[in-house]
């Protein structure tokens, strides 16, 4: 049976109070609707429709990458009547599965197994201890399922039935288009609950079956900042386990965030408030120091990242010591052995094995060869203020300290700058080059004095 899926994500989100789409809030830097729809390609569906609010084109215009269709509820009457809009687009003997954008971290397994039963109506439900705010799964002496009841419309019995209605389910699609024509919003809110389907598929003489989930995390709702947060923390610490389990040390889980995907080798090391961001990939025998940010990195075995670093779209070879306080910009590339000190940031650049920048130092936009030593406050000049222009550093150069490199310009192999220079022309190979002007020296002079 072919598997359509309708996503409801019209929600206005009031109590985020923030001018951004409560689904477009982010858990682990990614948009929660986002999740839920990477979540329901996993199931290989016909389709995937959204059901977006009116005024939410920035919902719709944020996610137009992904691939799905965009229903407009123009009105926000219930859920009944949000999926009452997608339908239409449903063919009858396709199974719909009904998700919703707020909850980001349901498992596509669970979801499998309720779309497998057919000739049914499929609700998946969950057991918590404090049940308020949800609706109530009410069954018969037989212990079938009967119906649901919002919280609002339930009176003290009901509401302390455990067993709460995730408003996940799944069904054909001829019978809920049925279903859905027969709704009315007689009720406390005055909308059309999809949950009322229930007793009209009792009526029907339809089967239930309904199918509880074990981890409670993975049917919660994001109403909330603080729901937000609990569930960024709880799925941090599910990714901190995952590596853990790899073969990763990781010296305090509930201080390590991944916003993306690591792969890793054996025996990584990280310290606490490290960031991992995008594609990660971390050799063996990598160790990251505390307070690090790393973003879309491939990073070879046995490299050292000290503290305070921030690493983005580069690639480190095997062995290179990076930090403390260092800065790799996008398009950068270390080979083996490298060494990039305290307060040094590279941009758009490539450094060949065994060479060292040490210190305070702005590397863009260069080419720098093997076993080159460049010392503290060297600069490579890359803009002329319209344009850049690439600095090229051959190898077994010497680079003395607080020199000035103006791009374009070509440093041939085993050259030396002496400390202090500014060089704006090319330096042959195993030559010596010095722009200081002669030290002078002038007595009885006396500095500036503040007028009174």
């Amino acid at each position: 049976m072919k598997l359509s899926i309708i996503i409801l994500a019209a929600g206005q989100g009031k109590r985020m109070h923030s001018d951004l789409p409560k689904v477009l809030h982010c858990l682990a830097g990614k948009p929660l609707l986002q999740r839920v729809i990477e979540t329901a390609i996993t199931l290989s569906p016909e389709t995937i429709q959204v059901v977006y609010g009116h005024g939410g084109e920035q919902v719709r215009d944020g996610l137009a990458d992904l691939p799905v269709q965009w229903i407009k509820q123009d009105q926000q009457l219930g859920t009944g009547h949000a999926v009452a809009q997608a339908i239409p687009n449903v063919a009858d003997d396709n199974m719909v599965l009904i998700l919703y954008g707020d909850v980001p971290l349901i498992n596509p397994t669970n979801l499998q197994t309720l779309c497998s039963e057919q000739n049914s109506l499929n609700v998946l439900t969950a057991k918590l201890d404090n049940p308020t705010g949800y609706g109530r799964i009410v069954r018969d002496n037989k212990d079938q399922m009967i119906r649901i009841v919002e919280e609002k419309d339930a009176d003290i019995k009901i509401k302390a039935i455990k067993e709460i209605n995730t408003g996940i389910l799944a069904t054909q699609a001829g019978y809920l288009r049925t279903w859905l024509t027969n709704l009315n919003n007689d009720n406390s809110q005055g909308e059309y609950y999809l949950t009322d389907i229930i007793a009209m598929a009792v009526t029907d003489n339809i089967p239930i079956h309904t199918d509880t989930v074990s981890d409670v995390h993975e049917i919660m709702g994001v109403n909330n900042r603080q729901q937000l947060a609990s569930l960024e923390r709880y799925y941090q610490l599910q990714q901190a386990n995952n590596l853990m389990l790899a073969g990763v040390t990781v010296q305090d889980p509930n201080r390590l965030d991944i916003r993306g995907t690591v792969q890793t080798g054996y025996d990584v090391n990280i310290d606490i408030n490290v960031i991992l961001a995008g594609k990660v990939s971390l050799g063996n025998r990598v160790k990251i120091g505390p307070n690090t940010i790393i973003r879309n990195a491939k990073i070879a075995d046995d490299v050292e990242i000290l503290s305070n670093c921030v690493i983005e779209d580069v690639v480190i070879g095997a062995g290179c010591k990076i930090g403390p306080f260092a800065r790799l910009r996008p398009e950068t590339e270390l080979a083996e052995q490298v060494h990039i000190g305290n307060f040094v940031e590279i941009k758009k650049s490539s450094v060949a094995k065994g060479s060292k920048i040490n210190h305070l130092s702005y590397i863009g936009d260069s080419e720098i060869g093997r076993n080159v030593n460049i010392g503290a406050g060297t600069i490579t000049c890359n803009y002329d203020g319209a344009n850049k222009h690439k600095t090229v550093i051959k190898d077994d150069v010497f680079i003395g300290s607080d020199t000035q490199l103006v791009a374009p310009v070509i440093i041939e192999n085993g050259a030396t700058i002496g400390a202090g220079s500014t060089v704006t022309k090319n330096v042959g190979e195993g030559t010596l080059t010095v722009s200081r002007v002669e030290q002078k020296s002038f007595k009885g002079w006396e500095r500036p004095r503040k007028k009174k």
